[in-house]
């Protein structure tokens, strides 16, 4: 229910009497013109009567032209509020209602920039909504068609034959862990954007989750003969202060991409280095594919793929630069992405670095001697 407040016109608002006076002084002339000839030539009175009725029919005019163009007026702008009002009860309802012509264009100019901004940026959330509804049903329906048409094989007798049930069982089941995988990929996107997902931040050895990285994908690496390596031989902790589990998630998914889209006896590195006093960066290099710049823009939209062919033969959900890009802003740190096609690609983000209590104790001990 919108609810019209009515507007009031303010004391102190600039009004223009120039329509007003010029038209007293019209009629004022013309009737003083015509009041001359009857006063000198009829009535024989002095001419000073000429001047005082020349002056009250001003006054008297004046009043009255101003007094009905201003309610005029008032009461049309009145009827533009209350109109406009309807669209947006909120937009007009803090204005006082203004009778002078500048002050009112102002406003309404004011008005359609604002809808202007509004409607462009409803018009780019449809066009998002309906592209990531179509990239929703075209991730989902994949493994769906899979299943279905392994379980109607079995249902048409395939299940008869005992290795043929268990070899078509096996691949349905790849289909629901497909599925499976894409609706926990939804649902933590969906609650990394709504801010719905606490992070348990802790103190941890950046390089020790790095190795641990590696080890986990060691397997997936020497198939495509990828070397997974850190920069340099890292003898000392680089502790920082994060969610291990979620800064886990966010190295895997770049380690795989870079797997996933590397070149045979390629490499790829993880280098962590001092950026500032308190933060250290996190870069994951590869010499693969490389990627476009005129992909670069949208690389951490969900759904996103540089092949839109639709190829899905390197498997994934679609949302895992995405996840990473939200996992660091829910850290209040930064990501980012340097490419070049053919020469590989370098994802970067900054961490809150730590001090270890041997390092604390340490530099306690120099200000004490100090």
């Amino acid at each position: 229910m919108i609810v019209k407040q009515k507007k009031t016109i303010p004391k102190k608002v600039k009004r223009s009497y120039k329509f007003a006076l010029r038209t007293s002084l019209a009629i004022c002339i013309a009737v003083t013109v015509v009041l001359s000839f009857y006063v000198i030539l009829i009535a024989k009175q002095p001419w000073w009567h000429i001047g005082l009725g020349f002056l009250g029919c001003f006054v008297i005019c004046f009043a009255a032209i101003q007094l009905r163009a201003q309610k005029f007026i008032y009461k049309r702008i009145q009827h533009i509020y209350n109109e406009v009002a309807v669209l947006d009860a909120t937009a007009f309802d803090k204005m006082p209602i203004a009778t002078d012509m500048k002050m009112l264009k102002s406003q309404v100019e004011q008005y359609a920039r604002e809808k202007k901004v509004e409607i462009e940026t409803l018009q780019i959330r449809e066009e998002y909504r309906k592209e990531f509804l179509g990239n929703v049903s075209h991730e989902l329906k994949t493994p769906l068609f899979t299943i279905q048409g392994y379980i109607d094989t079995l249902l048409d007798g395939a299940h008869k034959d005992k290795s043929l049930r268990k070899k078509y069982l096996t691949r349905a089941q790849k289909g629901v862990d497909r599925l499976t995988y894409i609706v926990n990929d939804l649902d933590m996107i969906t609650k990394l954007e709504i801010g719905d997902m606490s992070l348990e931040k802790d103190i941890f050895d950046i390089v020790e989750l790095v190795h641990q990285v590696f080890d986990q994908f060691e397997m997936k690496a020497s198939k495509k003969k990828i070397s997974l390596e850190t920069d340099i031989v890292y003898k000392e902790q680089i502790l920082v202060h994060a969610d291990a589990a979620r800064v886990q998630q966010v190295i895997s998914n770049l380690v795989v991409n870079s797997i996933k889209y590397g070149r045979e006896n390629g490499t790829t590195e993880v280098s962590i280095e001092d950026l500032i006093n308190n933060k250290v960066i996190v870069r994951v290099t590869d010499n693969g594919e490389g990627i476009a710049a005129e992909h670069l823009p949208r690389l951490f939209e969900r759904f996103f793929r540089v092949d839109r062919s639709g190829n899905r033969k390197e498997g994934g959900s679609g949302l895992g630069l995405a996840i990473v890009k939200h996992i660091i802003e829910a850290h209040n740190e930064r990501i980012y992405i340097e490419s070049e096609l053919g020469m590989g690609s370098e994802f970067s983000f900054t961490l809150e670095k730590a001090v270890s209590n041997k390092k604390a104790i340490e530099d306690i001990e120099v200000i004490v001697e100090a």
